[in-house]
């Protein structure tokens, strides 16, 4: 064979498995984009109920159609606390059987209408205004480029020589005895790990077998280490997390590497059970015999089987296997707080999931900010320093900053790329809402640094100032518990309270003032405790006008 036959094989692998990578993209962010509110509604549901995390697991990973993303999706959300481990547990197995949706859609018989499809459906994409006939279109170009790839790598591989080339090289591996499944699954699991995609695996695996290179025995090997390979994808994602998020990504290592190794042993049996299982259902097949492949739907069952059997065994199970996950990764002697250490890029390729997360750290805000005022309010009252206290809400105050800092990074680069409307209208509106909260954060601490300040210098506050910034204060936080109460309950309707209520504490404000100003001129209080007092009556002040800012953001106003 010549250099430029080689050449020209090369180039149709290499040109169909980048098509077909493409187009799972496409059709991933395509069906994200049509069914983000669905997705959404999902992942906000999952609950400690073992089952529907599993089933809710399973539908987002057959929508997004990737496991991986769905297991890093989990990890982030296992770190920033919007998840416990036993649901991300729930929602990693089900996504198991999500993603072999993969095999099924390649074992349909349209091959030869993927080009026609992606034509049509790129017309659609490019000219339609309607923003939801474009996402649909942008899924079906996807699928169109999915089954081009395919064909294209396929037939790179039915030229006769490349063909008893191939075949001969994996004839090597043959699974027909254990030693040759070990290495078939090992292969699978290496291939996987490289391209950090068990579509892409199972893509190739399929088109070998549908052009007789590899036998079907040996396509149910590879599948076999494929379900081990993916597991990296958690692993890196977990990397600097806290020790829930590892735990969660380990519990998906141990399910699949246990899964996979007692199946091992059994593998032949297993493998025959599959061929008596499809000519049973052969009747079926022969009814659609023009719709489906054979050898890529027994490889679609394989995976299937695989994993759902892998499920049924885990679901009653998952207590103890938390636990057992637990032990592993032990907790760590500092006391953890969930905020953003950590966004993996491959979540900006599921923006209507990733909107979730980022509203869960938006409410993490929300709380931190809660929390500072009701320890700024029990410094206010106390006699004696509590420098303790004092310590956490200057802590706060830094993680918000840095909190406010990459969910803006996060969201603007989301916003960057294929986004519909909503969800770019969501991403803004939480940018300005982290905005407001990271700025009512540093008033709590201005009011702090006051009190502080008159401490160090020895100056004490008037028993009626006192007492009016105490009463001040509560009305103040009371403000911000309903705004954040609205944000959470998403009620848009709190902006005619919101100004009401703004309204009276600037009234009460102002006379607080003048009646400081009333002791300033009797000399009942120094000029230096007057101009400390004053200052933190305008940080109330602007507390209220960013909770109030808060308000007109929900209520869509701004």
């Amino acid at each position: 064979m010549g250099w430029h036959a080689i050449q020209d094989i090369l180039f149709k692998v290499i040109g169909g498995l980048g098509i077909f990578l493409l187009g799972m993209k496409y059709m991933s962010e395509g069906m994200q984009a049509v069914a983000g509110g669905r997705l959404r509604k999902m992942i906000s549901a999952v609950t400690d109920n073992r089952v529907m995390a599993c089933v809710i697991g399973t539908l987002i990973t057959g929508i997004v159609q990737s496991s991986s993303v769905t297991t890093v999706m989990v990890v982030g959300f296992v770190n920033s606390g919007f998840m416990t481990l036993i649901q991300a547990i729930g929602v990693i197995l089900g996504a198991n059987i999500g993603t072999t949706v993969t095999a099924w859609i390649i074992a349909l018989k349209i091959s030869k209408f993927g080009l026609p499809i992606l034509g049509v459906a790129a017309f659609f994409f490019l000219f339609s205004k309607n923003e939801r006939m474009r996402y649909t279109a942008m899924a079906l170009l996807g699928v169109g480029m999915v089954f081009f790839g395919l064909t294209t790598m396929g037939d790179a591989f039915k030229t006769p020589e490349v063909n008893d080339y191939l075949a001969g090289v994996f004839k090597v591996m043959d699974a027909t005895t254990f030693w040759g499944v070990m290495k078939c699954a090992a292969l699978g699991m290496l291939a996987t790990m490289i391209v950090q995609s068990s579509s892409a695996t199972i893509g190739v695996t399929i088109v070998l077998a549908q052009g007789g290179i590899i036998g079907f025995d040996t396509a149910a090997a590879l599948v076999l280490g494929l379900n081990i390979g993916t597991t990296i994808t958690a692993f890196l994602a977990s990397i600097g997390t806290s020790t829930n998020a590892k735990r969660a990504a380990y519990a998906h290592i141990i399910f699949n590497v246990i899964g996979t190794l007692w199946l091992i042993p059994i593998f032949f049996v297993y493998v025959k059970g599959i061929d008596t299982l499809f000519l049973h259902l052969k009747d079926f097949f022969a009814k659609t015999q023009e719709d489906w492949d054979d050898i890529t739907a027994k490889i679609a069952m394989v995976h299937t089987g695989f994993n759902l059997i892998n499920t049924l065994i885990f679901l009653p199970l998952m207590k103890p296997f938390a636990k057992l996950v637990e032990k592993l990764v032990p907790e760590r002697k500092v006391e953890e707080i969930h905020h953003l250490t950590y966004f993996d890029v491959r979540m900006l390729d599921t923006p209507a999931l990733a909107i979730v997360q980022s509203k869960k750290q938006l409410m993490f805000m929300a709380e931190s900010v809660e929390k500072m005022a009701e320890w700024l309010g029990e410094v206010l009252v106390s006699t004696e320093p509590l420098e303790d206290i004092e310590g956490k809400i200057f802590h706060y105050e830094n993680i918000l900053d840095n909190v406010q800092k990459e969910i803006v990074v996060f969201l603007s680069e989301m916003i960057t790329g294929q986004v519909p409307h909503d969800v770019m209208e969501e991403a803004r509106r939480q940018m300005r809402l982290a905005d407001e909260y990271e700025s009512l954060s540093d008033y709590i601490v201005n009011v702090l640094k006051g009190l502080v300040k008159l401490r160090h210098n020895q100056l004490i506050l008037s028993e009626e100032g006192h007492k009016d910034l105490i009463e001040l204060h509560g009305k103040v936080a009371s403000y911000i518990r309903m705004v954040n109460e609205a944000e959470r309950n998403e009620n848009s309707h709190i902006l005619g309270r919101a100004q009401s209520d703004s309204e009276n504490i600037t009234r009460q404000m102002k006379e607080y003032r003048n009646l400081h100003l009333m002791r300033l001129s009797e000399s009942k209080t120094t000029p230096l405790n007057s101009l400390v007092f004053t200052d933190m009556l305008n940080n109330y002040r602007r507390m209220k006008d960013h909770a109030l800012n808060i308000a007109e953001v929900i209520a869509g106003e701004k």
